[in-house]
């Protein structure tokens, strides 16, 4: 369950590809993420100010048995039409459930709120959303950077830049796991007043500094800090996936464990001024051998690579150029160049 894979990056996973689409002035932007062939999937949804698309089809009484494409986005409930533009995006290649001769892309999403950011939101009629999800679709590839992008690129923590993050990983059992999160939490990632990541015992290769945690551990602060804004202005959206063959309700189980990973890297998490929501997607590629014993392992590998993701989205991120602008994690505490 240590092994390491050379991207590090969801698209390890064999059979999915991610875009982004980044426009710095408004601060914000589109995550896509696109399967080569449809995947079985599931969503979990913990925070209690969610933004979510076609999350009832991902049940597993549900009809629709796979899906083509997930949308990570910006703009809160505007972010909702990004999922539009990545419909379209593979509406022009024939993709899509079949119904008798039409194709319906099933392309669900999840967005965050980066409203006030201080971005150029007069957009006028129609929202940026739907052309950047295009955008974002029309990019897709195996290789992307982290931080201030996509669907991360107006997000924030309660003390600092969020962004996007990804990480990779083999189980024990032989699968590939990747997360890829946008984090915009009311909590944070950080010990408070310190550069430590609370996902410091996951980290591998020195993947977010390579600082561990301090000695001793300080006392936490009660009540802890949490973003001034109103109920659903914050949220940490992602997607877990495995190359494991995985039915909709192991799926389910997937993204059920995986926001353990959301409490091993955010403290709070799941607040109700979050609208915290994970899908978790199988690829196909490789069975499991045991389908509870496996399951279990690849769940706490998925727990471990989306902690990590976490803290690398903050760890990535730079502020925007907007005045004002939440300051990064390199801000505060300096570090290496970013990868």
């Amino acid at each position: 369950m240590r092994a390491t894979l050379a991207r590090n990056l969801i698209t390890d996973v064999a059979g999915l590809k991610v875009g982004n689409a980044t426009d710095l002035t408004l601060g914000s932007g589109v995550t896509a993420i696109l399967f080569d062939e449809p995947a079985v999937a599931s969503v979990d949804v913990r925070g209690g100010g969610p933004g979510t698309r076609e999350t009832d089809l991902l049940a597993p009484d549900e009809t629709v048995g796979a899906i083509h494409a997930i949308t990570l986005s910006g703009g809160s409930a505007f972010g909702l039409d990004a999922a539009a533009g990545v419909m379209s995006a593979l509406a022009e290649r024939g993709i899509g459930f079949p119904v008798g001769d039409a194709r319906v892309p099933i392309v669900p999403g999840a967005v965050l709120f980066d409203l006030i950011n201080g971005g150029n939101k007069e957009w006028g009629r129609f929202a940026p959303y739907r052309d950047l999800g295009y955008q974002a679709a029309n990019g897709a590839g195996l290789d992307f950077p982290l931080g201030t992008i996509g669907a991360g690129t107006g997000a924030t923590t309660v003390s600092m830049k969020g962004g996007l993050g990804s990480a990779s990983m083999v189980c024990s059992t032989g699968h590939t796991i990747g997360a890829l999160v946008a984090v915009n939490a009311c909590g944070a990632t950080n010990l408070p007043g310190m550069p430590h990541f609370w996902s410091a015992p996951f980290e591998l290769g020195g993947e977010f500094g390579g600082l561990g945690l301090p000695n001793p551990l300080p006392l936490l602060p009660d009540p802890p800090a949490l973003k001034g804004l109103p109920p659903g202005a914050n949220t940490t959206i992602a997607l877990v996936a495995t190359d494991a063959v995985l039915t909709k309700a192991q799926a389910k189980r997937l993204a059920v464990m995986a926001h353990d990973g959301f409490a091993r890297a955010i403290w709070p998490v799941h607040t109700p001024l979050d609208g915290d929501t994970i899908f978790a997607a199988a690829t196909g590629k490789r069975e499991l051998a045991d389908p509870v014993f496996d399951l279990a392992l690849i769940g706490a590998a998925t727990v471990a690579t989306l902690a990590r993701a976490c803290a690398r989205a903050v760890y990535e991120a730079s502020a925007l150029p907007q005045r004002g602008a939440q300051p990064s994690w390199r801000d505060l505490w300096g570090g290496p160049p970013l990868s």
